[in-house]
């Protein structure tokens, strides 16, 4: 039985990486923080700088002929649109003698309907006098316009059923006539025809009769209704504090900024494709990360932890770079001063084992000008990079930035670690930096992750076959230790051509 070695397909990516997304939305705390902050102060300042109008408000109590129990409030906001009108501003305006116009006055106040039959009125003016007082001429004049229309509608409805009543009287009184014109010995059919009118008489007497009765009814609803429009509660000054409209506008501020702010940093951190998982950094860069280093010390409690893992790394690298006789390289990005400093590092710890020069070809040099300590490695620039005698160790130092001038990376060392900031360089640059480092045969021992996340579980070690499995090896060195002589390159085997025809052939 024999096993497959072919490697299996691997599971589809998914649309929208929620772990990258939380976490790179996590890391740009300081954007949505300040965000937040800014709507924090914006909506403290707003309370303090302005501060609501004065406000008065009154509660009037609506009575309508038409309610029902079953009433969803159609008729009370018909009370608040009909207290949105230039008529009853004007009657209000006028009751205060006021010069100001309806249409500027409506804009001051509102109506809101509590219940089906209760008108809550609120009114803004320059003053808690002139709020209350503008309150009350309103709630007057509602009150007024309101029990009017009530009368008249009373008084149309009574009146139409009065001149129906003497149009009956008018048709009583021919009938009467008629009965009085007709003899009581006549023909049978004459007998008949009085006998109709008789009964034409009592029917008119009966809708008469009716019809005084539904006018009195209509006059009666009306003191009803104006008896139960009446202001319930007289206009008073609301009181504003300014404590709780602080504390309530800042709130709203923090919420409103905070959700803004997240929102930037999602849609910003989908659009910019900018890897921060560990996973991610070591597939786009097809290199394992061996070692991470956070941006900043922190803490006093944890410089002794990143004192440690700085030692442990630049102990790593020595024992790597050790048996190489190759010149190794540190390529930043988004992290020069973090790579500067771990080259030095490095080159501290193998200046015991003989001569070690750093070579700065970054581009805004940060080790060719500084000023050397006692016992720190000879330090140059790029151009003097061949100056270098052959017998010592280089270690350079350079950029893998926008800009970069790929063909000068091989003069800074034939392998290189790879020094990279989380979450700086996009997808798409990570993957031309493996590309171009291909092209010039540069091998990438591992990558130095700067600034990691502290809560993530990924794994950033390659595992799809043999050369990424040794930590960032992908082919064998090109220089066998102890030699100067490079290996013969296998040249590449042309594919034979399939003849097209005969002649070809021949």
């Amino acid at each position: 039985m024999t096993t497959s070695t072919t490697p299996e397909p691997s599971a589809a990516a998914p649309l929208l990486d929620l772990q990258a997304l939380v976490v790179s939305v996590r890391r740009r705390r300081r954007l949505w923080g300040t965000l937040a902050l800014l709507g924090l102060l914006a909506g403290s300042a707003l309370a303090v700088l302005m501060p609501p109008s004065p406000t008065a408000v009154t509660t009037v109590l609506v009575a309508h002929a038409e309610d029902q129990p079953n009433d969803t409030g159609t008729l009370i906001r018909t009370d608040v649109q009909l207290l949105q009108t230039t008529q009853i501003a004007g009657k209000a305006l006028k009751s205060l003698k006021s010069p100001d116009k309806p249409e500027d006055f409506m804009k001051d106040y509102r109506g809101t309907g509590l219940t089906n039959n209760l008108l809550q009125i609120t009114v803004t003016g320059d003053s808690d006098t002139q709020a209350v007082a503008r309150a009350k001429a309103l709630a007057d004049a509602f009150v007024t316009d309101h029990v009017q229309r009530m009368r008249n509608t009373a008084q149309a409805q009574s009146q139409a059923l009065l001149d129906q009543r003497d149009r009956m009287r008018d048709e009583l009184a021919q009938v009467n006539k008629e009965i009085g014109n007709q003899s009581a010995d006549s023909d049978p059919k004459a007998s008949a025809g009085l006998e109709s009118l008789f009964a034409r008489r009592a029917e008119l007497n009966s809708r008469i009769a009716d019809f005084d009765e539904r006018a009195a009814d209509a006059r009666t609803g009306t003191p009803q209704v104006v008896a139960g429009t009446q202001i319930v509660d007289d206009p008073r000054a609301l009181r504003h504090s300014l404590p709780k409209a602080v504390v309530t506008d800042a709130v709203i501020g923090l919420v409103l900024g905070l959700f803004l702010g997240l929102a930037l940093a999602a849609v910003g951190t989908v659009v910019a494709d900018r890897p921060v998982l560990r996973r991610d950094i070591a597939a786009n860069l097809g290199a394992s990360v061996i070692a991470e280093l956070p941006r900043r010390k922190g803490r006093p409690w944890r410089r002794r932890r990143h004192r440690s893992t700085r030692e442990r790394l630049t102990a790593s690298l020595a024992r790597t770079t050790r048996g190489s006789t190759e010149p190794v390289s540190l390529l930043e990005l988004g992290c020069a001063r973090g790579a500067s400093a771990l080259a030095l590092d490095l080159a501290r710890t193998m200046a015991a084992e003989g001569p070690v020069t750093v070579v700065d070809g970054l581009p805004r040099p940060l080790l060719a000008g500084r000023r050397q300590k006692p016992g720190d490695p000879a330090v140059v620039g790029a151009e003097r990079a061949a100056a270098v005698p052959p017998q010592e160790r280089r270690i350079g130092v350079g950029s893998v930035a926008p800009g970069t001038a790929w063909t000068d990376l091989r003069h800074l060392g034939t392998q290189t670690v790879l020094v990279v900031r989380a979450g700086h360089g996009s997808a798409a640059w990570l993957h031309t930096v493996a590309r171009q480092l291909a092209d010039q045969r540069i091998p990438v021992i591992g990558v130095v992750l700067i600034d990691p996340d502290p809560r993530d579980r990924t794994d950033g070690t390659l595992w799809d076959g043999v050369q990424t499995a040794l930590r960032g090896r992908s082919e064998p060195s090109g220089r066998q230790p102890g030699t100067a002589r490079r290996r013969t390159e296998r040249q590449p085997v042309w594919a034979a051509r399939v003849p097209d025809n005969d002649q070809e052939v021949r």
